[in-house]
């Protein structure tokens, strides 16, 4: 925790000084106390339960006490919102996203976690879409509308899922598209044409998730995270999928990328390539997430949504020490009121 104005929380000096206004008040109290002549009320008093006396003026205190602290305009350090801040979601359609081993499909379950995502990133960051297998597509381009990200959601299906996996140049189609939106966010030419690392640099992440090695494209996996890097994008990655997926083929030769020869039904393994993904994510200053189930996608995803289009800040928290301070000075005056003795 830190203060806007520390010099203000001298004022807590002022604690000492009324506990030598309370003992010397106390002092007084007990002196005229001796001189009382009416001794039945005297033995009232004295009677009663000693530590009843000193509740209401430590509550006086600790109240006065949070009014200081509040002074001083408390602040606690946390994530706030990013302006301008995109967020490129990167899903993989490729024909082993239909495997089972994550329930209720790797793709099932990839799209209800993008979604969590969507109810946790904040409203005001853009968030774009892009499905990709042999060739990157955008499903959705950069926007603040996560209606329309879900609604394009619904369309992944629709996308080719044959041809293979093609990582690096999904990975360059979210660079490229991360960059324009800022660039076309800002409306100043001098930050369109300056470097791209200068223009996206803290603005732009990518959340790249796919269940495989790359098996086509023209770039590497590396290759791709060169351009993000450069750029300052960071990507963080997501391997979905079990070592023992696999995908059976109704077909007699399994589609291109996919090993195994001819046959009826055939099981082809799909496992993912974990390697990959975290040399991407190690490459770029993002972070990896290994998901073999629904339940650690939605995890991944969810703390990625409160993560990203975020950025550390301070946010005041001074309400908190004047609620503390009323309450404590209302319990003080009730206690005080319902414990103070009753001359007969």
């Amino acid at each position: 925790m830190s203060f806007e104005r520390p010099l203000l929380l001298l004022a807590l000096l002022l604690i000492p000084l009324a506990i030598a206004l309370f003992v010397f008040a106390e002092r007084r109290r007990m002196r005229y106390a001796i001189r009382f002549t009416n001794v039945d009320v005297l033995a009232g008093v004295v009677g009663a339960r000693i530590w009843r006396r000193f509740v209401p003026p430590t509550l006086f205190l600790l109240a006065l006490a949070a009014l200081c602290v509040g002074m001083a305009r408390p602040q606690r350090t946390t994530l706030v919102p990013k302006d301008r801040a995109t967020v490129i979601l990167v899903v993989d359609v490729s024909r082993s996203m239909e495997a089972k081993d994550v329930k209720p499909s790797r793709i099932g379950a990839a799209t209800k976690a993008v979604r969590v995502f969507l109810k946790r990133v904040p409203s005001r960051v853009q968030v774009g879409l892009i499905a990709f297998a042999g060739d990157p597509a955008v499903a959705a381009p950069p926007t603040t509308d996560h209606d329309l990200v879900g609604q394009a959601l619904k369309t992944l299906q629709w996308y080719p899922s044959f041809g293979g996996t093609a990582i690096g140049d999904a990975l360059a189609e979210a660079v490229r598209l991360g960059q324009e939106a800022v660039g076309a966010g800002n409306g100043n030419l001098a930050s369109v044409t300056a470097a791209p690392s200068q223009t996206t640099h803290g603005l732009v992440s990518i959340l790249f998730l796919s269940d495989g090695a790359q098996t086509r494209g023209e770039l590497a996996p590396l290759q791709g995270a060169d351009r993000a890097r450069a750029a300052g994008i960071p990507v963080y990655t997501v391997a979905l999928g079990t070592a023992n997926g696999t995908l059976q083929f109704g077909f007699t030769r399994p589609p291109q990328g996919f090993p195994g020869g001819f046959g009826q039904g055939r099981q082809v393994p799909v496992p993912p390539d974990p390697d990959t993904l975290r040399a991407i994510a190690n490459h770029t200053g993002g972070q990896f997430f290994a998901a073999r189930d629904a339940k650690s996608l939605n995890a991944a995803y969810s703390k990625l949504g409160s993560r990203l289009g975020r950025k550390p800040g301070k946010t005041e928290i001074t309400f908190i020490f004047l609620a503390a301070a009323a309450a404590l000075l209302i319990a003080a005056g009730l206690l005080s009121a319902a414990w103070s003795p009753r001359l007969p």
